[in-house]
């Protein structure tokens, strides 16, 4: 082995290559990862000793600091509230926790406070095969680590989407205690409303995992789940959300029963699930807030629309998109076929030789027990859109994936379009530039 300098020289050397290669010369489709904008990365260089911090404690039923066990929190307190007020104030909520550190953690801490309130550890969720995230799967933490039940609501391959009446009949006959939506493949708005009278039938909470979508529904382009139905929302606020990687839980607590449910949810984060809540994000996030009331409603409507033109584009080139009838997707994501020219393994790897970061994608209709060679490629808009992308020129960004989907071109011949391409989108639209120009707007 390599003594310890030698290793941190290699370390700092990968680390800045890494910043060069996806920061500049790839463009980036993961429908997973954000791109903050110059302000919020300023905001987070600002909080350096924020980010050395701890704050264990309570908080109260409206997301506020009650009770901290270590000193020296007077500024770190107001520092959560505003960032907790932030939140509400932007999704119209009475009741938000900033304290998680991603929405995987706020997942954890949501299954299990309100499995805990409702007694019942039975969950009707995705399947896992069509779109669900890992966190919701009996696989994953929610039964491996928490213990829950999963049973699945049924899927219409055809609308890809949860079938109401068919989930309903599941829904009453199961009696579960928490029935989620939402997921990590996600075209299109999941039923909350058609399904809601049924859950409040068999006493159930309604859990709305938004982590890939939270910048659209801010943005009002896709839905609004506390209005449609949802007593709770989890997300991620480092996706279509254009912030600092960490989490967030919301709702609006108006009844006995969602009052209990957040006691318990917030006993989920501390002591139960966080330490630490990684506090040095908490301005960066109100910032991303702001950015979202000025730009969020164009921001999201372009993500969208680049998605779509996407999809009309792939399709009329050749490549099967998934759910075509229904003009293949109201959110930033795509789906994609392309059976007929691979194992979306291999394309993946070729688009990513071409420096087009994107993943494969295991499709409901496709072998679950082959995760290597699924037939899907799962492709994201978010990142390109708020580097200024509009339709014409994410035209020519699938003409550059077409190359290497049919085999054109080889994914070298396609690489220097794909750097000359990045290097015309390089700065970040719909955001503020610096703290200040966020401020100026702030105090208009």
């Amino acid at each position: 082995m390599k003594n310890l300098s030698n290793i941190v020289s290699d370390l700092i050397e990968a680390a800045m290559k890494h910043e060069q290669y996806r920061g500049k010369e790839c463009i980036n489709m993961i429908a997973s990862e954000g791109l903050k904008s110059p302000a919020v990365c300023q905001m987070l260089d600002m909080s350096h000793d924020l980010s050395t911090r701890y704050a264990e404690g309570e908080n109260d039923s409206g997301g506020h600091v009650k009770k901290r066990y270590y000193q020296g929190q007077k500024y770190m307190s107001e520092i959560e509230d505003y960032a907790a007020d932030a939140i509400k104030s932007l999704f119209r909520t009475t009741w938000a926790d900033v304290r998680l550190i991603s929405g995987t953690h706020a997942n954890t801490a949501t299954f299990k406070g309100l499995a805990l309130a409702s007694k019942n550890n039975k969950m009707v969720v995705t399947p896992l095969s069509c779109g669900a995230h890992i966190s919701h799967d009996y696989t994953g933490l929610a039964g491996s680590i928490l213990g829950l039940v999963n049973i699945n609501h049924v899927y219409d391959v055809n609308e890809f989407n949860i079938d109401p009446e068919k989930s309903a009949q599941i829904i009453r006959s199961t009696k579960p205690g928490i029935v989620t939506f939402g997921g990590s493949l996600f075209l299109f708005p999941h039923p909350i409303k058609e399904l809601r009278a049924v859950c409040d039938e068999v006493g159930a909470y309604v859990a709305y995992d938004a982590a890939h979508v939270l910048g659209l529904i801010a943005g009002n382009q896709f839905q609004d789940p506390l209005r449609e139905g949802a007593d709770f929302i989890t997300a991620s606020t480092h996706k279509t959300f254009p912030g600092p990687q960490g989490g967030v839980i919301m709702g609006i607590p108006d009844t006995a029963a969602k009052e209990k449910a957040v006691r318990k949810i917030q006993h989920a984060v501390f002591p139960l699930t966080a330490s630490s809540t990684h506090l040095g994000r908490l301005p960066a996030l109100g910032i991303a807030c702001l950015e979202m009331k000025a730009f969020g409603q164009e921001l999201a409507a372009q993500i969208v629309k680049n998605a779509q033109t996407a999809g009309q584009y792939l399709y009329e080139n050749g490549v099967k998109v998934v759910a075509e009838c229904k003009g293949f997707t109201r959110s930033h994501q795509l789906a994609l076929d392309i059976r007929s020219f691979g194992d979306g393994n291999k394309i993946a790897q070729d688009l990513e030789d071409a420096n087009i970061i994107l993943n494969k994608n295991l499709l409901p209709y496709d072998d679950q027990s082959d995760k290597e060679n699924p037939a899907g490629l799962r492709v994201g808009f978010q990142d390109v859109t708020r580097h200024g992308m509009r339709e014409g020129d994410i035209k020519h960004l699938c003409d550059l994936m077409l190359d290497i989907i049919t085999g054109k071109r080889t994914p070298q011949q396609v690489q220097v379009a794909v750097v000359a391409l990045k290097k015309e989108f390089s700065s970040v639209k719909y955001g503020f530039q610096n703290v200040e120009e966020a401020l100026k707007y702030a105090n208009a």
